[in-house]
């Protein structure tokens, strides 16, 4: 078989993917990038390819390495994507740095190397197909391995990102060509390339310029150095030289520039859009030959005949006129540069011919070597059916670029009748703007035309006008600055005076606090008077005479600048009632303190407060709100009326998040079901509606809308909670929710957190387990905190469970002062049960003293009822609850509570046992008594 080497023409795009300037030169016909001693052989077969000599190969590397079937636009696509670079390798018998172009074969999973991106023939291949890929840490900046079973390769990048980037394609390579089912082409994978990569490394910016085609323009590094040179493959290097020089050598007389005649541009422009326009058909295999010689024809057709050779150098000889023949020379050279143009494309239309013909061929020897090389008819069956397959698919693909075509078009063809619309908008205001334009000239003519008409005694009574307009001017200036300061005058008249008024009242409250604090303590002189049994009837007249006019003076005088108001913010009553002539003298006393102390601290402490609540509330939409120290001590510290029901939303709705969640519209189903279900609490609840918080305005009268809300809450919550259904107290608490928070579902909400998160379990239960329980830790911290105080009590068999019972069952509604009670409530809602304890051990130290100098069982029960009622100052409570009573671990309060309810249900265990045991012997003892009956 006769060794022959194919020379055609053809655009220089190297193997699998080794992009170089498309240059058009003459170059040997490659399959599979063969080395240098590869020698390519006729096919004995038609559209077989044999190679031999030191880079031989096998038939299935050459189906592999066989050029893809796929249109212009795919292959444009591709190579955007293909994996190739400049890498410096490590190698020699010197060891040094050699830079290298890589580029990566699909088919065969193979590494190839050069010295340029310009080379044909490659200096080696990596097979990557069993290689492994490693990244020392010791080595210098970008350099990795790739392990092979016959050789360790050492490489290195220029930067950190460029290593990484080789890496993981390097590993995404591996990983589709091992994935890949056989016979599957490359693109078949590479659609399951973002699969693949989940799997490895995390996605890598590709690094601009440093890989792809866009590295192969750039100069490659070290080109001229000898160090560079492989001598390890001297005819390969001679090769690449030849073939640079070729390179240069056309690219020098294709960048010469000419300039062809007129008639020339347009007779060949025409023939050469016609030719444009009509696509080249896909010829088959065995019409090369034909094609090959008809674009030669065509090529020549192109090129001036030696006739008109003769004319143009005939005519050019002419001496009448020397510029026209140098014209007619230059047209001439211009038409040859033109013809050899097209005949370069000629060429390449007839390359790209040859390379669809040999890509059919490679398919068809691809095709027939699979079917040959099957052992039985049903594996042949089997490749038949998988070809019809894949013909399935490809028409499927086929209709579905047509579909995309056919929209893509039409698309376009919206797109050019909305230009055509634009165009005729632009052309209709450039109309419209040039009539406007004639209409100025035409104005502006007719103001120039006019003439100067204006007679001397007009312009004199113009210049008068004007003087006398100066002068007006000028006074107004005047009456102008004069007003200036009369108005600075008068504002610092004004501010003084407002900074008098503001330290007049100043004084005027403190005076007023002063004076109620000395009749507060006239009128307790006089309570004492009237308790002291020392005095005679003459004094205790006289006593009684003092309380009288105290009690029905007038004290409009007092109250003139700042009245007592009647009931607060939140409609309590200040000032409570009462029909006993003592306590009524007690309601006085604490009245005058409450104003005392309310004149004393609103501008010591209640604007320094509502200034930093401001602050902290800047910029915090409602909701969105952060547990933290700042905001607990703020919460401590009290909220002001303007914050509290935005602060109360929010610590509720933490507490109640889960549970609104999930459903969203749970009050109205409950109110819904209240309406057409009758709960057996809805009786006690109707009781307990008159008796809640008589002394607030809004629940005074059955009438007030407020009631009426309470019963749906209250009602919703029978449902919402069957276990508890309904206690005594939690018409108390609802009630202050509904007034704070101004909302029916928000109170709901507020009732859930209270009895179901911050409360402990089964403390509103049929037996109230937790509540008594609590009475008992309370009673430990007595013991520590109090410890003369308790004693007090234990002498004198006073249990204060019967008093604070009530206090922990309704957190203290109905039994503080309005504003102590919602100060107690903001820190309640966040903190929990503990700021119960505090503020009831509090309470109990306020008035330690004075309840010390009771001795009387009777008269501190008394005591202990209204107590509460009389402190006013709740500075001093809060300092007391959080300062004083520490240290209050929530530890120790859990620990204790636990022993104590352990305690507790073994003591009801036993007395449910002894009832048991009296229930059994309760008809005994019956029948026994009827026998001694009979017996008498």
């Amino acid at each position: 078989m006769l060794e022959t080497e194919k020379i055609i023409v053809m655009e220089v795009k190297y193997p699998e993917g080794n992009p170089c300037p498309a240059v058009s030169t003459p170059l040997p016909q490659q399959i599979g990038s063969p080395t240098v001693n590869d020698d390519i052989t006729a096919p004995a077969i038609p559209g077989e390819v044999r190679v031999n000599g030191m880079g031989a190969q096998t038939r299935e590397q050459s189906d592999e390495v066989a050029p893809r079937t796929s249109s212009p636009e795919q292959d444009i696509e591709a190579s955007s994507t293909k994996l190739c670079g400049y890498l410096s390798k490590l190698g020699g018998r010197l060891k040094n740095w050699k830079s290298r172009w890589f580029t990566y074969e699909e088919g065969k999973c193979q590494l190839f190397y050069y010295r340029s991106a310009q080379d044909v023939n490659p200096l080696g291949r990596i097979e990557l197909h069993n290689a492994t890929l490693g990244y020392p840490l010791q080595a210098d900046k970008g350099t990795f391995h790739i392990q092979t079973p016959d050789r360790t390769y050492i490489l290195k990048a220029v930067s950190h990102e460029a290593t990484m980037y080789w890496l993981q394609q390097l590993q995404l390579k591996r990983w589709q060509h091992r994935d890949r089912p056989v016979g599957e082409s490359a693109q078949t994978c590479a659609g399951g390339q973002t699969r693949c990569a989940e799997d490895f490394l995390p996605a890598v910016k590709t690094p601009t310029g440093l890989v792809g085609e866009e590295a192969a323009c750039l100069p490659a590094p070290q080109r001229r150095n000898l160090s560079n040179v492989s001598f390890k493959h001297p005819l390969t290097e001679i090769q690449n030289s030849v073939h640079s020089l070729r390179l240069n050598r056309l690219s020098q007389e294709l960048t010469q520039s000419f300039f062809p005649s007129e008639e020339q541009q347009e007779s060949l422009g025409s023939e050469t859009s016609t030719k444009r326009n009509q696509d080249p058909p896909a010829p088959p295999t065995h019409d090369v030959t034909m094609l090959l010689a008809d674009s030669r024809r065509k090529a020549l057709s192109l090129s001036p005949t030696p006739r008109n050779r003769k004319k143009s150098s005939s005519s050019a000889t002419m001496p009448a006129d020397w510029r026209q023949a140098g014209t007619d020379r230059t047209s001439r050279l211009q038409h040859e540069v033109f013809s050899l143009t097209e005949e370069v494309k000629a060429q390449k239309e007839l390359v790209w011919l040859l390379h669809k013909a040999l890509e059919a061929a490679q398919q068809e020897k691809r095709t027939c070597t699979q079917f040959l090389s099957a052992e039985g008819e049903q594996e042949r069956l089997e490749l038949l059916r998988h070809r019809e397959r894949h013909v399935a698919d490809l028409s499927s693909q086929l209709e579905a670029l047509r579909g995309q075509k056919e929209a893509l078009q039409r698309s376009m063809a919206q797109r050019d009748a909305h230009i055509a619309e634009l165009q005729e908008h632009v052309v209709l205001m450039m109309e419209r703007n040039h009539a406007k334009q004639e209409v100025i000239l035409k104005l502006s003519e007719q103001v120039g035309a006019q003439p100067d008409a204006v007679d001397a005694e007009t312009l004199q009574r113009q210049q008068e006008e004007v003087e006398n307009l100066k002068d007006d001017i000028e006074a107004y200036k005047i009456q102008n600055k004069f007003l200036n300061s009369e108005i600075y005058q008068l504002t610092r008249l004004w501010r003084n005076s407002s900074e008098q008024a503001k330290s007049l009242m100043v004084k005027c409250a403190y005076l007023g606090a002063k004076n109620c604090q000395v009749e507060s303590r006239y009128l307790g002189v006089l309570h004492k008077l009237q308790e002291n049994k020392g005095l005679n009837s003459s004094q205790r007249e006289a006593v009684k005479r003092l309380i009288e006019d105290a009690l029905q003076g007038d004290v409009n005088d007092v109250q003139k600048l700042n009245p007592v108001r009647e009931y607060d913010e939140y409609g309590f009553k200040i000032i409570p009632d009462y029909e006993v002539e003592d306590m009524r003298l007690l309601a006085k006393i604490q009245a005058l303190e409450i104003r005392s102390n309310n004149l004393l601290q609103q501008e010591a402490a209640d604007r320094p407060l509502l200034g930093r609540w401001a602050q902290y509330m800047s910029g915090r939409p409602s909701g969105e709100l952060v547990a933290s120290p700042e905001l607990k001590a703020l919460l401590r510290a009290g909220v002001p009326r303007e914050y509290r029901r935005q602060v109360w939303q929010w610590l509720v709705q933490a507490r109640t998040l889960s549970l609104r969640e999930r459903h969203p519209q749970r009050y109205q189903e409950l109110c819904l079901k209240s309406q057409t279900s009758q709960h057996p609490a809805s009786r006690q609840i109707q009781l307990d509606l008159h008796r809640t918080l008589t002394s607030n305005q809004h629940f005074s009268s059955p009438s007030n809308p407020a009631v009426q809300q309470l019963q749906r809450i209250l009602m919703a919550f029978s449902w919402q909670n069957p276990t508890i259904g309904y206690c005594q107290g939690l018409n108390r608490l609802a009630a202050i929710a509904l007034l704070v928070l101004q909302s029916e579902e928000d109170a709901f909400w507020c009732l859930v957190a209270v009895v179901e998160t911050i409360m402990p379990q089964d403390y509103y239960s049929k037996n109230l387990i937790a509540s008594q329980v609590d009475q008992r830790v309370l009673k430990d911290f007595m013991v520590e905190k109090m410890p003369r105080l308790m004693a007090h009590f234990e002498e004198h068999n006073v249990d204060v469970s019967l008093i604070t019972f009530n206090w922990f069952l309704v957190v203290f509604v109905e039994s503080l002062a309005s504003d102590i009670l919602l100060r107690v409530w903001d820190a309640f809602l966040y903190e929990g049960t503990k700021v119960i304890f505090r503020c009831a051990l509090a309470l109990f130290k306020y008035k330690e003293e004075d309840i010390m100098k009771i001795h009387d069982n009777v008269e501190i029960y008394q005591y202990l009822r209204f107590f509460t009622k009389t402190i006013s100052d709740s500075r001093k409570l809060m300092n007391i609850a959080f300062n004083e009573m520490n240290p209050f671990p929530m530890k120790q309060l859990h620990s204790r509570r636990a022993l104590h309810q352990e305690r507790l249900q073994a003591e009801l265990s036993e007395l449910e046992r002894i009832q048991e045991a009296f229930v059994a012997e309760s008809p005994e003892r019956k029948d026994n008594d009827l026998d001694d009956d009979e017996d008498a």
